[in-house]
């Protein structure tokens, strides 16, 4: 059993995580493609999730074809994901506030280490009501390589100046957790879809189902 405890400091992912963006991301650009006469079936959209932006808009080139106009694509979605936030917000992920006041009871320090920049990021938080909550954010922009490369978990690392191998990370994709496995942490996988891939399953140090669930377990104990 997973215990709080156990660890000198937590490390959280952003994106589907925390919060509940990655649905808003896949809204906008399906529909951004639907626009320019393409079609992004949802399973590609879930493919994506964790990815930094530029290996994002790689792969829709890929899935599009040569042909397709990726300025024109980052145009309409960053437009359509403004509208859909600006009418529905961001909401946190189940547990997250109840981890945080648990994390600051215990005295254990935490931050936020995401693959989006840090504009992006705050975006988000502040979307979500949540922009006071991280007093440290490591983004994208920062290190050389995104996930699933290491660098923003080891640069969380030194920056909370604790050794990578006493961090708990709690990521919800796979290229997180390959980054969290590779950096040396113990990494957490807590879905943010229904589909599970039995690769990410085989690398993760453990699996939840909600932040909720890692809160009960200090509960229980």
């Amino acid at each position: 059993m997973v215990k709080l405890s156990d660890f000198a400091a937590v490390i959280f992912d952003m994106d589907g995580l925390v919060l509940d963006t990655e649905p808003t991301y896949f809204i906008a650009w399906q529909q951004a493609a639907q626009m320019m006469g393409y079609k992004l079936l949802a399973s590609f959209c879930e493919s994506l999730s964790g990815l930094h932006y530029q290996a994002v808009t790689e792969a829709v080139l890929s899935y599009c074809g040569a042909d397709f106009n990726l300025q024109r694509f980052n145009e309409l979605s960053g437009h359509y994901w403004y509208e859909h936030v600006n009418r529905c917000g961001i909401h946190s992920r189940t547990g997250f506030n109840e981890l945080i006041e648990t994390l600051i009871q215990q005295d254990i320090p935490y931050c936020l280490a995401t693959n989006s920049s840090a504009m992006n990021a705050k975006e988000c938080l502040a979307f979500a009501k949540l922009d006071h909550v991280f007093s440290t954010i490591i983004s994208r922009d920062e290190v050389l390589h995104g996930k699933p490369a290491p660098d923003i978990f080891l640069k969380a690392a030194a920056i909370l100046n604790i050794p990578i191998q006493q961090c708990l990370v709690l990521e919800d994709s796979h290229a997180g957790i390959v980054a969290a496995k590779s950096a040396g942490a113990y990494a957490l996988w807590i879905p943010a879809t229904k589909t599970l891939d039995p690769v990410t399953l085989s690398l993760c140090d453990a699996k939840m189902n909600s932040l909720a669930e890692l809160v009960n377990c200090k509960k229980h104990l």
